[in-house]
């Protein structure tokens, strides 16, 4: 890598570490005033955890090699330690080897950051740093190194697409959020008696809005960043089209939500814009411009019949299942139907042009093992994980601690002290 390209794939990762930020506003504006304070501390334990693991032994699995199982080399990352042939970075690690790490260590965030939506307002503090090791070690380097890192379902395999991670982050971040809330359980008061579901309204759409301007913003690097440098300046095409895809993910939510339910919900469209970026993640690197706005519009669509379907069962506050779950699938696959063969054979990547190119659907097939695949294990892994927690030290508080929130009860203060406290008992 030259320096520029160091310093491009350093300047995404710093942008896709940002979304931090964005997700953080993002629960924070979907959960009520008593569980806004939590959501900060999480976002810093669960970014501090992954740095750590990543270190230690997530970046070895996930590309310390090439096997079709997982990486053998690279555990505790060090100057000049030598990785194996195999890995994207092959002979001792440098300064573009580092970027290169950070770079994948802030996708693993990301995709750990998306697991904790489903679970706002009741999950037990401890649960983020225990399960957020397992993620970073074992869970999230195993499809990272199927799909990105030349394993089972990438070279070795069958050539499955995924430019930056509709899949490996998103799908993954989603089966984990599954799994977690299967074992949790609703809020408290989230369905009536005759099962009916009721809505618990976030406490600020203002700070939701800016979560996923942030979002958006963020994806720039993360999907541009994923060209790996600046030759032949294709990540300025990979923006452009992660842009286009995200836009059309608006208007799609926009028009669906306001057909459904007679009226334009601010969060829907905010999640538009997010299905559109989780969609349009695997395909950005291999689709032409005009493939962008449609994958984006169904994404739209997608996101706001699934939100409605699955709240009837399963209590999502963020609607992170389908905004990144189903947004995820739906991204994955629209590489078998739109893959350009001028940027698959072009750049010798795997697998071959979409459906609509070439009139086969096996790249389709090819697309939807993979995320059959994937679910599958993150989905077991994620169950037993979670399963243990709730075991030992518990996943869940108990209804008296859910009904004074997490804020008190997890951190003895509240995120906005005025709106509980008196004014004349602090003055």
């Amino acid at each position: 890598m030259s320096e520029l390209d160091v310093t491009w794939v350093l300047v995404a990762g710093v942008l896709v570490m940002f979304m931090q930020a964005g997700f953080a506003c993002l629960e924070i504006g979907f959960s009520r005033g008593k569980n806004a304070g939590t959501v900060v501390a999480k976002v810093l334990i669960n970014f501090a955890t992954v740095s750590l693991a990543w270190w230690l032994a997530g970046f070895a699995l996930a590309f310390g090699g090439d096997g079709w199982f997982a990486g053998d080399s690279g555990f505790f990352l060090s100057i000049g330690h030598v990785l194996a042939p195999g890995s994207p970075i092959p002979g001792p690690l440098d300064g573009a080897g580092s970027a290169f790490a950070f770079f994948q260590l802030v996708f693993c965030a990301v995709s750990l950051a998306i697991v904790w939506g489903t679970t706002l307002e009741r999950v037990r503090f401890i649960a983020y740093p225990i399960y957020g090791t397992v993620f970073a070690v074992l869970i999230y380097p195993l499809v990272a190194h199927w799909i990105f890192g030349g394993g089972l379902l990438h070279d070795i395999g069958m050539g499955m697409q995924d430019f930056a991670g509709s899949t490996v982050v998103h799908l993954t971040g989603a089966t984990g959020g599954l799994a977690a809330l299967l074992l949790l359980g609703p809020r408290r008061g989230k369905y009536a008696p005759d099962g009916t579901p009721r809505a618990i309204p976030g406490h600020s759409m203002p700070v939701f809005g800016l979560g996923v301007l942030i979002l958006w913003l963020g994806w720039f690097g993360f999907n541009g960043g994923s060209a790996l440098g600046t030759d032949g300046n294709r990540f300025a095409e990979v923006i452009f089209v992660t842009n286009l895809a995200a836009a059309a993910g608006v208007l799609g939510a926009a028009a669906t939500v306001s057909w459904r339910v007679g009226r334009l919900d601010i969060g829907m469209v905010g999640n538009g814009a997010v299905a559109g970026l989780v969609a349009v993640t695997a395909p950005s690197g291999f689709v032409e411009f005009w493939a962008a706005p449609i994958i984006g519009l169904v994404a739209g669509v997608l996101v706001v019949v699934s939100v409605l379907a699955i709240d009837r069962v399963l209590d999502d506050p963020v609607g992170a299942l389908s905004a990144h779950g189903i947004a995820g699938i739906w991204g994955t696959l629209s590489c078998g139907l739109f893959a350009s063969p001028r940027l698959i054979e072009d750049a010798g990547l795997p697998g071959q042009a979409g459906l609509v190119y070439n009139g086969s659907l096996e790249q389709l097939g090819v697309q939807a093992a993979g995320v059959a695949i994937a679910f599958t294990v993150v989905f077991v892994l994620s169950y037993l994980t979670f399963g243990v927690i709730k075991a030992t030290v518990g996943l869940r508080v108990t209804p008296d601690e859910e009904r004074d929130g997490l804020d008190l009860v997890e951190h003895g203060m509240y995120g906005y002290p005025e709106q509980f406290i008196a004014s004349g008992d602090v003055d």
